[in-house]
């Protein structure tokens, strides 16, 4: 025996070293092994590791060196998801550069993770930071411009008047930035898009072969998606407003229609805008609905407000009856027609609405053996049942009286079968510094021109100014003046830079295979993908996911891959959670800023009082 103790560190250390200089964990492009392509959803580089990190990335561990043991060659590799706000917030409070402050980050947490032993391939590691990384994300941007998948338009977008830039609506917390805690506006800017519309059907109809994937993230993936059929029919205004004559609307529930009670239009709705030009009041109340939620759970939650535009239109099944018509602030442009109509008795927003507005409420279907035209109670009545009231449907089923009505509709000219999404075009552009450049030049000639592909990168310059607030690229004195690469003339470079999902949604096609004249190598990539196992949280299973699949259809469609899903299985490992903190200026604190104060909470630094949270991760 021995008198030493074991000493766990040295031993590490020194097994570690071994591993490294022998390339154990090294992936073999050639080999003629069976493949396994283990992957964790790579980290945020904030500057330290925590237990979500070590548990998520054991899990991966223990699989790669299973698989490994099992006889398999398998990649298990490591990169950093090194874009975003968090950089530039560090930027301005800590007063230095976003790159300086995430290269620290990394290699901290590199060292950390190496701590740890895991079985990584470091040779593959990537940050998504990094010209050799991005310049290629450029040129995979540039094939889908040239493939007619990405397009400029304006659009009404949520934006954080703190931060200075839009958010997606997940990022808008009760009506508020998520990083920042300001009141979220909505404005109109030009925006880039990418078509993921254009997938829908087939991201819909590919759930159903993902096997390897938790149920409820197919469901959540299925609801995102949204895939609605329906009426789009229109009603008649009593009396034209100019060259309004009708308002458009869809649902999916025609069968209630002879339970419609008002309709609302949208504050950006066409004829909206043609009355707020001539009144004042309702152009004041278009602008505070602006001013309110975007998200689908907002609309849903909160206080239901509208204004009276004195209108009225013509019911489509009974010319003597005339509906008001409102615009009402849950209603918005972006989706379906930008108007609605209310069916008060099964639709609570509706309800809510109508009991604020003292306006009628007719129950259509039959709540049991409830027919009584008069719908009575707080809370609307949305389950199964006969249609009642509603004249010739009377009697027939939901799915029957929905038929008849868009069969009606169609033969009569007022409206037509129709399938919609929930699902909206990306918007993936970002006004902010520390992204990747959208790699396009503006020229008032020659419209927007890709940045050709041999001057690619595009890379950020590193002289940039975060003390005034926005985005740094919009006031560099030289960085965006170009010229134009079709006709030469003096232009501007764009000076949005992507959203960093973008990053995320094609990095394990770079960790395949890494060239250095392209963005990878697609025989390479056949060997590896689709990823054997992935593992990550589930708060992830709407954008990153889904916009991964998109992002490997989308490079499919123009034959850059051959195959369609990313991921063959998936795992989600749950999250370790933690009360949240929020100064009184609604700013998030860290566990670590503040301590308990007798029965309630205080912020360390200066004893300001700390208004305590829901938990989360």
């Amino acid at each position: 025996m021995t008198d030493q103790r074991f000493n766990p560190l040295a031993a590490d250390k020194r097994w570690q070293e071994r591993w490294a200089s022998a390339g154990t964990f090294e992936a073999d492009d050639a080999s003629s092994k069976p493949r396994s392509y283990v992957l964790e959803m790579f980290p945020y580089p904030s500057g330290r590791i925590h237990m979500g990190h070590v548990r998520n990335y054991t899990m991966g561990d223990v699989l790669a060196r299973f698989r490994r043991m099992q006889g398999y060659e398998v990649l298990h590799p490591m990169g950093w998801d090194a874009f975003g706000m968090p950089a530039e917030n560090a930027a301005m409070e800590k007063k230095v550069h976003p790159g300086e402050w995430t290269r620290a980050n990394i290699a901290s947490m590199r060292s950390q993770l190496k701590t740890l032993g895991f079985a990584f391939d470091w040779s593959r590691e990537l940050a998504t930071c990094e010209p050799d990384y991005y310049g290629q994300e450029q040129a995979l941007f540039i094939d889908l411009f040239e493939g007619d998948l990405v397009y400029r338009k304006e659009s009404a977008v949520n934006w954080d008047p703190v931060d200075m830039t839009v958010l997606a609506n997940e990022q808008v917390i009760d009506g508020k930035g998520w990083r920042s805690g300001a009141p979220v506006e909505k404005r109109k800017l030009s925006q880039w898009f990418l078509k993921i519309t254009d997938f829908a059907e087939d991201l819909l109809a590919g759930l159903g072969e993902l096997k390897g994937w938790p149920e409820k993230v197919r469901l959540m993936q299925e609801n995102w998606i949204g895939k609605s059929q329906g009426l789009q029919f229109h009603f008649d205004l009593a009396e034209a407003q100019g060259d309004i004559a009708s308002v458009e609307v869809f649902s999916t529930r025609p069968d209630t229609i002879f339970g419609a009670s008002f309709v609302a239009l949208s504050a950006d709705h066409p004829l909206t805008q043609a009355l707020a030009s001539q009144n004042a009041t309702l152009a004041a109340f278009a602008e505070e609905c602006k001013a309110g939620g975007t998200t689908a759970a907002e609309l849903e939650t909160m206080e239901k407000k509208g204004f009276d535009t004195g209108l009225t239109v013509t019911h489509p099944l009974d010319p003597d009856w005339q509906l008001p018509v409102y615009v009402a602030n849950f209603v918005l442009m972006d989706y379906g027609t930008g108007a609605v109509f209310g069916v008060p008795a099964h639709d609570q927003r509706d309800l809510d609405f109508a009991r604020k507005y003292d306006l009628p409420v007719k129950r259509v279907v039959s709540d049991g053996e409830e027919t009584n035209a008069d719908f009575a109670g707080k809370e609307a009545y949305t389950g199964p049942g006969k249609i009642v009231n509603s004249a010739f449907l009377d009697g027939m089923t939901v799915e029957a009286a929905q038929q008849n009505v868009i069969d009606r509709a169609q033969a009569e000219g007022w409206g037509k079968a129709q399938t919609t999404w929930r699902l909206r075009d990306w918007g993936v552009s970002r006004q902010r510094y520390w992204g990747t450049p959208i790699p396009i030049i503006h020229c008032d000639d020659c419209g927007p021109v890709p940045v050709p592909k041999d001057q690619l990168p595009v890379v950020l310059p590193e002289d940039i100014d975060f003390e005034t607030p926005g985005n740094p690229l919009e006031r560099h004195a030289t960085w965006k003046h170009v010229d134009c690469p079709k006709c030469g003339k003096a232009a501007r470079r764009e000076t949005d830079t992507l959203d960093t999902f973008v990053d995320s949604s094609w990095y394990f096609l770079r960790f395949a295979s890494q060239p250095d004249d392209r963005p990878f190598d697609p025989d390479v990539v056949k060997q590896w993908l689709p990823v054997t196992q992935y593992i990550g949280g589930v708060e992830h299973a709407i954008l990153h996911l889904l916009y991964a699949r998109f992002w490997t259809r989308a490079l499919a469609s123009i034959g850059k891959l051959d195959f369609a899903e990313p991921f063959e299985s998936l795992f989600t490992q749950g999250m370790v959670t933690h009360e949240t903190y929020k100064h009184g200026d609604g700013s998030w604190l860290s566990p670590e800023e503040v301590e308990k104060n007798g029965a309630d909470w205080a912020v360390i630094s200066d004893g300001s009082p700390v208004t305590t949270g829901r938990i989360e991760k």
